[in-house]
């Protein structure tokens, strides 16, 4: 079991932790996401995979904590989107075999173990074509202190996403600072990366 009760104490605020509009990366790199069914990794509250519900695409979306697939129901019921929310810890979940079209993950604090194990279950689980969209903290945000906690063990540079993610193309991969603009966790200039792999 990875979970941190963190996240539930953090979600269980009537606010919105992350704020409820989707990550700019992600809505800035929609278009490339490929088909239909798309899987979102440590979704939390619910705004990025309500985003791409809004779009038409059909989303599943996986966290941990009770407290945010709750808050992310409410969401998706209050824009009136269909969006299959699964309570799990992402160390344990079976991502499936050639499964989904494409996988999103933003922001997933895991620690390096925890992370290279699930990107490869995230390679096993895209179908042929299929896109892998993240966008992460990287070590250098440990300095910056905008977001992201205190661990730098649970960030990644643009060397370490390609390594554990073997046999992916890189349409885009890139590390660099931009202002992130979150919610009240996730504010200010940070140091990010950024991936849009495609499985041949």
């Amino acid at each position: 079991m990875n979970f941190d009760p963190m996240w539930d104490v953090r979600f269980a605020a009537s606010d919105y932790a992350y704020g409820t509009e989707p990550n700019d990366f992600l809505k800035a790199r929609v278009k490339q996401l490929r088909g239909k069914r798309i899987l979102s990794l440590a979704e939390g509250e619910g705004r990025n995979a309500v985003y791409l519900a809004k779009l038409g695409f059909e989303v599943t979306a996986v966290d941990a904590s009770i407290k945010g697939i709750e808050k992310a129901r409410q969401l998706a019921e209050a824009v009136n989107v269909r969006v299959q929310f699964i309570h799990a810890d992402l160390a344990e979940f079976e991502l499936g075999t050639e499964q989904w079209d494409s996988i999103v993950s933003i922001f997933a604090p895991f620690a390096r173990p925890v992370r290279a194990q699930l990107h490869l279950r995230v390679i096993r689980a895209l179908k042929p074509n299929g896109v892998f969209l993240t966008e992460a903290y990287a070590p250098e945000q440990i300095r910056l202190g905008t977001g992201g906690g205190n661990d730098v063990e649970t960030m990644l540079s643009a060397t370490q996403l390609a390594e554990e993610l073997p046999g992916l193309d890189w349409a885009y991969l890139e590390q660099l600072e931009r202002p992130v603009v979150e919610g009240q966790y996730h504010t200010g200039q940070a140091a990010v990366v950024q991936g849009i792999g495609v499985k041949p």
